[in-house]
């Protein structure tokens, strides 16, 4: 195990909402000098890549407010306080898209999703035995679903249509997982 070069020596909030914090810390870096560093504490991330028996998967499509994009991506969200990656990632699954899964599997370990700057970690799953109970977005979100093949995802992951890092990450683990 390595231990850290840098010393905090001081940090303070600097600003803060329902789901992030921003602090700046004063530190020393690793050459000696002081310095600051910012971090962006996120709550726990998740994504779902949810097959049919047609081995297809539901893409959730957004307008994404940070990139000023429109972006095609895995059902995703983040835990609430207290709520394990798993609830997190089911009750996403279900507001986004309507679906239950009877088996759940991880897909890896955890993720640092941007550790240059984020202490954000992420958590992704495989779902499966899929069941249509209805969806209930979040009042923040319009959300468009669509069923794909998952080739076809593969093939939108490699054309860059699919940029989401979540996203990415998640069909490429469960394309090595079922052998594709």
């Amino acid at each position: 195990m390595h231990e850290s070069p840098w010393t905090t020596l001081a940090s303070r909030l600097v600003y803060e909402n329902p789901w992030m914090r921003v602090r700046e810390d004063q530190v020393l870096r690793p050459d000696g000098q002081p310095g600051i560093y910012g971090v962006i504490e996120a709550r726990i991330a998740t994504g779902v890549v949810a097959l049919d028996e047609e081995l297809r998967l539901p893409l959730v499509g957004q307008f994404r407010y940070t990139t000023n994009t429109y972006s095609w991506e895995l059902p995703e969200g983040g835990a609430e306080e207290g709520e394990s990656a798993l609830a997190a990632a089911q009750r996403e699954l279900r507001e986004e898209t309507g679906l239950v899964a009877e088996d759940w599997t991880p897909l890896g370990g955890p993720l640092h999703l941007s550790n240059c700057f984020s202490s954000e970690v992420g958590y992704l799953f495989l779902a499966r035995g899929l069941r249509q109970v209805g969806a209930a977005p979040d009042e923040t979100e319009r959300l468009e679903v669509v069923h794909v093949p998952f080739a076809e995802a593969l093939r939108r992951v490699d054309a860059g249509e699919i940029t989401d890092a979540v996203s990415v990450i998640g069909i490429l683990r469960a394309a090595r997982v079922l052998g594709l």
